[in-house]
């Protein structure tokens, strides 16, 4: 047993230099494997972090696929139960404002436009029933009773025939000289050659740009009146008008880049004659701090189509503007001559994302308190609707300022305190 023990305990140096070095070798030791313990918890964080974010990147796709968005738009089943989630809507507020006892004024119809044509219709009574059942005196008429409705008429199809007459000199025909045939000429039309009227291509074009209808809905529209009028003719016609705009277009354009603020973003365009995988629409709009003076136009919005996403498509569009230019953070915009601004709604949708990747029934403060401030700031502009762009420009100063001051700050000191 004495051996044993002999042989299991360590021997060590009688000479303190050795025994100093071997303290030192075992510490070194010690610190290599501190540091490959470290090395590796750093990489199992790093690993977990990578895998958390790609599982919140997994479900923000799955929610943006499948999951409902504020800023997408309706879906197909719209289609069908519009009428009743209306409905439904109105009678919830209906019982909220009562719940809340809110003396609210009760929202009556809406008075039909003065200079809408009216016809009057008089529902009167039998000439029989018109004397007193009492003592059956002749009645007289004390006052009347209107009330107004709201008749549709279908839109109406007509053909014009255009006549020119044809004028020669008979005296000319008998003596055998050249005879010289007058005609009015040709009425000018937009698409010469077509059957298209003006009234016909803009009813096309705001069907179809304004109100989202296609070509060949609209095909079956007109087989309804009897007329077969292709989609092909009509997207055939949506060039040739395309070409007629750009004077328009041109003009609109010159207008817009005078004013002090302009929008801009673009989109992904899938076009199924180009050969890359993505081509971009490029939009333009003035805004309500832009007002247009000495116009009737509300507000501009041009649209850009190119093959790509490259910095000189905003840069040759935007040639010559030195304004505020309200864009996302992509870095294109960056090389244009304008200043630009920041847009809350792209920083927004970030909160909202990171919301979204909470687990259920877990609340964050810092997202609630972001997304809180920011409404705020919304607040601000909604009562800023209808005043002059001075008006405003003081209430921002005064108002909105200090919120995106408070807000940098608390961001400047959040980024510090969460993951990346």
């Amino acid at each position: 047993m004495d051996c044993m023990k002999d042989e299991q305990q360590p021997t060590l140096p009688d000479d303190p230099q050795q025994l100093k070095a071997m303290v030192l070798q075992l510490q070194q030791a010690l610190a290599e494997k501190d540091g490959v313990i470290a090395e590796k918890e750093h990489t199992i964080v790093t690993k977990d972090n990578r895998i958390t974010y790609l599982l919140e990147q997994f479900r923000l796709a799955q929610l943006k696929q499948y999951g409902k968005s504020s800023e997408g738009h309706p879906s197909q089943g719209l289609l069908f139960d519009e009428a009743e989630a209306l409905v439904e809507e109105t009678e919830a507020e209906s019982q909220l404002e009562e719940v809340k006892g809110h003396q609210r004024k009760k929202r009556g119809r809406t008075k039909l436009p003065e200079d809408l044509p009216r016809e009057t219709v008089i529902h009167d009574i039998p000439e029989h029933d018109k004397s007193c059942d009492c003592c059956g005196e002749r009645l007289h008429q004390m006052g009347e009773d209107v009330s107004e409705q709201l008749k549709f008429i279908p839109a109406k199809i007509k053909v014009i025939r255009n006549v020119r007459p044809k004028y020669s000199c008979r005296h000319c025909e008998r003596t055998g000289t050249e005879v010289a045939i007058k005609i009015a000429p040709v009425p000018p039309m937009p698409i010469p050659k077509s059957i298209a009227t003006p009234s016909l291509l803009a009813q096309i074009i705001t069907s179809k740009y304004q109100y989202a209808l296609p070509l060949y809905r609209q095909e079956s529209l007109f087989k309804q009146f009897g007329i077969e009028l292709g989609r092909k003719t009509m997207a055939s016609w949506m060039l040739r008008c395309s070409e007629l705009f750009k004077p328009l277009y041109r003009r609109l354009q010159e207008v817009l880049l005078a004013q002090p603020v302009i929008h801009a973003d673009e989109t992904t365009l899938v076009v199924a004659r180009e050969d890359k995988a993505k081509c971009y629409m490029w939009l333009y709009c003035t805004g309500t701090d832009s007002p247009i003076t000495g116009s009737d136009i509300p507000n501009i919005v041009l649209y850009d189509y190119q093959a790509g996403r490259g910095s000189e498509h905003p840069i040759n569009f935007l040639r010559g503007f030195s304004g505020y230019l309200q864009v996302d953070g992509y870095k294109g915009y960056e090389k244009t001559e304008a200043t630009l601004v920041g847009c809350v709604a792209h920083a927004r949708r970030y909160f909202m994302e990171a919301q979204k990747m909470l687990p259920k029934g877990k609340r964050s403060g810092k997202i609630d308190w972001a997304l809180n401030h920011i409404q705020k700031l919304y607040r601000i502009e909604t009562q800023l609707k209808g005043c002059t762009p001075q008006e405003k420009y003081e209430c921002r100063q005064a108002q909105a300022k200090p919120l995106l001051d408070e807000f940098k700050a608390w961001l400047d000191k959040s980024i510090l305190q969460v993951p990346p």
